[in-house]
């Protein structure tokens, strides 16, 4: 297990006086026509793990994280990869789906090394994820970034981030600050202030019973219309009125959800919104607990309070106020902006704003993966199921081939 600290300087860790000119943004020298980097397109079949412990400053804060390293001389390019908000663990584990694992062993296979660690407080790593903000992460980006930097085996003009949500953000925030990555990568990353992104994604802690009862009556709801409709084939209506019966109910059924939907993004909305202008933790939390027995009366008051909690931690407090936009002009290296044409966590429209916050970078690339979700899923439908039904899910193909052609592009 290897271990390294880096000095803090100002508000970032930088290395700036160990690093060489091309990692700082200076100007290489010049090649001639035809002449390309000395790593072109590194190949590797297999590649092996190391465990290892980075600390992060200020406040010694130890990160544990796994290296995928191709066999082979290198020296290699490298990605560190940043996790979404939550606290995830080095694989970003969802059930049996592990997106970070999947994305460090293919780029590994080909000759990228890969790092990727557990989020503060999570496995093996120091800290807390609820007392650290979106400002904190970016610190420990910069030190994973720098980690690599040292190795021998690690090229260190040919080391970027890969960011899955949060984690894209954070990428931006290091790619604007001094020392950049070579490249940076988003996946679903948010274009729009915290407030609002955080409006849209489902409120975690309703009911379940309630969430079964909601369910139990929308299938029961379609089966009266069904059982209205054979009541008018028998009654002498032919198939075109049966039809526009039925089509007539769909249209009133997807009427009524975008009502319950609207009603819940206003309810949303207003909730996070006095959390962010009430200062006081006490005083949030009782408006919270009262906000959310009102709107889920059967809700355990033990999950109604820890969610009340939850909404007041320093890193909620943070990313209700943050913006991406600000620092998106400062980003100069090559960037990929990928989207899950599917995504209902960040939706499409963040790639647009983040493509418009990033016009003067004439280096940046864009990427909507249609049919896939937020977690860069392989769509269902595309998949065979199991002998239950069930289909077992797997990272998404075309992210893979975008991943690697565009890195293969850039390190050329």
């Amino acid at each position: 297990m290897l271990t390294i600290i880096f000095r803090w300087v100002g508000p970032w860790a930088v290395l700036a006086w160990l690093l060489p000119a091309a990692v700082l943004g200076q100007k290489a020298a010049p090649t001639t026509a035809g002449q390309v980097s000395p790593i072109t397109r590194p190949t590797a079949n297999t590649y092996h793990t190391e465990q290892v412990s980075i600390l992060s400053q200020p406040g010694n804060v130890r990160l544990a994280g796994t290296l995928s390293i191709p066999d082979g001389a290198g020296p290699f390019p490298a990605v560190v990869l940043l996790s979404d908000m939550g606290s995830q663990d080095r694989d970003a584990r969802q059930g049996d789906y592990r997106l970070f694992a999947g994305i460090a062993a293919s780029l590994a296979r080909q000759g990228i090394a890969v790092l990727r660690y557990d989020d503060r407080g999570v496995g093996q790593s120091g800290g807390s994820a609820s007392q650290a903000t979106t400002a904190d992460f970016v610190r420990d980006a910069q030190a994973c970034l720098n980690y690599l930097r040292l190795r021998p085996s690690i090229d260190p003009a040919q080391t970027g981030l890969i960011g899955h949500g949060e984690g894209g953000n954070v990428a931006l925030l290091a790619a604007a600050q001094p020392a950049p990555p070579a490249f940076v990568v988003t996946l679903a990353a948010s274009g729009v202030e915290g407030l609002d992104l955080l409006v849209h994604q489902a409120e975690p802690i309703t009911n379940p019973a309630d969430t079964a009862r909601a369910g139990a009556a929308r299938r029961q709801a379609w089966a009266d219309v069904l059982s209205k409709a054979d009541k008018l084939r028998a009654s002498g209506s032919n198939a075109a009125q049966v039809e526009t019966y039925i089509a007539q109910q769909r249209l009133k059924a997807r009427s009524e959800e975008r009502k319950q939907a609207e009603t819940t993004l206003k309810f949303r909305r207003t909730m996070l919104d006095i959390v962010r202008q009430t200062a006081d933790d006490d005083q949030a939390q009782a408006i919270v607990v009262n906000m959310l027995r009102q709107r889920y009366p059967d809700q355990d008051p033990a999950l109604t309070r820890r969610r009340a909690t939850e909404l007041t931690t320093p890193w909620y407090r943070y990313y209700l106020k943050f913006n991406p936009q600000p620092a998106l002009p400062e980003v100069q290296c090559p960037v990929l902006l990928v989207h899950g044409g599917n995504d209902h966590d960040a939706l499409p429209s963040n790639l647009v704003a983040l493509e418009k916050g990033l016009k003067a970078n004439k280096k940046v690339t864009t990427r909507l993966l249609l049919g896939v979700n937020h977690w860069f899923q392989t769509p269902a439908s595309e998949l065979l199921p199991n002998a239950d039904g069930t289909v077992d899910a797997i990272i998404s193909a075309q992210l893979m081939d975008t991943l690697r052609d565009w890195i293969f592009e850039v390190i050329r």
